[in-house]
């Protein structure tokens, strides 16, 4: 499939935030001024204007003392509206840890927000918050700046883009989401209609008929742990095996399967 052709003043764009950031991890640049090139990005790559949209050192009033996260993206400034997501910047040459994401996922549920950008200028990951009981963080999206090709990257800065951003888009994202989890991809594969039709085409493909029992054990094997956990939540539906008929002889014919028994049999092949 060819790849979606990159504009041009994007595409640039990209590469001088490339090199930007690429000097600063030369330089070790602290968090300040990892700070002054994420600015830039979300202006040049992200479309943001940065008086108008980007709040920084905002005020998270929680629990205990008030705390400043970086950035916040707003768009709506009505008094009851939320920041659309949260923006938390570490040194650049910092690895992103957990510990990071607890305190940027903190901040976002003080405050209600349901989505979090944490970034070192080389390495972004776009987490969301349910407000659940505990809240739950989940990484829905992750890139790097560095290694990624300009494509991907034109595509992932997209999802926090100011146009997607306008649109509602992280909403989408979110349901998206939703729906492509590992749970409800299992339940997918493992349905009886779904081990039928590969069924088939493995036959089709190699010319072996292999069992249903086989197919899912064969994806079992394919799985991590993790998915494997999931995997023993799924209601696995096989498909019926259909029992053939015994073959009678008949007394004016040599031999003579029964229609009903020939019928099977051709249905069987043509599942095969």
């Amino acid at each position: 499939m060819a790849k979606p052709k990159l504009d041009k003043d994007l595409k640039k764009a990209i590469l001088s935030a490339r090199k930007l950031v690429e000097e600063l991890a030369k330089m070790d640049g602290n968090e300040a001024e990892t700070r002054k090139r994420v600015d830039y990005i979300f202006e040049i790559v992200m479309g943001y204007d940065k008086f108008r949209h980007i709040s920084s050192e905002y005020a998270v009033h929680g629990a205990g003392e008030t705390v400043h996260c970086d950035f916040a993206i707003q768009l709506d400034h009505r008094e009851s509206s939320k920041p659309d997501f949260l923006v938390e910047i570490k040194r650049v040459n910092i690895d992103l840890a957990p510990k990071h994401v607890r305190q940027a996922a903190s901040y976002a549920i003080d405050i209600g927000c349901e989505w979090v950008l944490l970034t070192n200028g080389k390495e972004w990951k776009l987490y969301h918050i349910s407000f659940a009981k505990p809240p739950q963080t989940n990484l829905i999206e992750a890139w790097n700046l560095m290694s990624d090709e300009l494509t991907t990257l034109a595509e992932k800065f997209n999802i926090v883009g100011y146009k997607n951003i306008r649109r509602d888009g992280l909403a989408r994202l979110w349901e998206k989401s939703n729906v492509l989890t590992a749970n409800n991809l299992l339940k997918a594969i493992l349905s009886e209609k779904s081990i039928m039709l590969i069924r088939q085409s493995l036959k089709k493909a190699t010319e072996v008929t292999v069992s249903p029992e086989e197919i899912v054990g064969a994806i079992r094997r394919m799985l991590n742990e993790a998915a494997l956990a999931d995997m023993e939540k799924v209601r696995i539906s096989l498909p019926e095996k259909k029992q053939r008929r015994k073959k009678t002889i008949s007394k004016t014919k040599n031999v003579e399967e029964e229609p009903e028994a020939a019928q099977e049999e051709q249905s069987e092949k043509e599942e095969e």
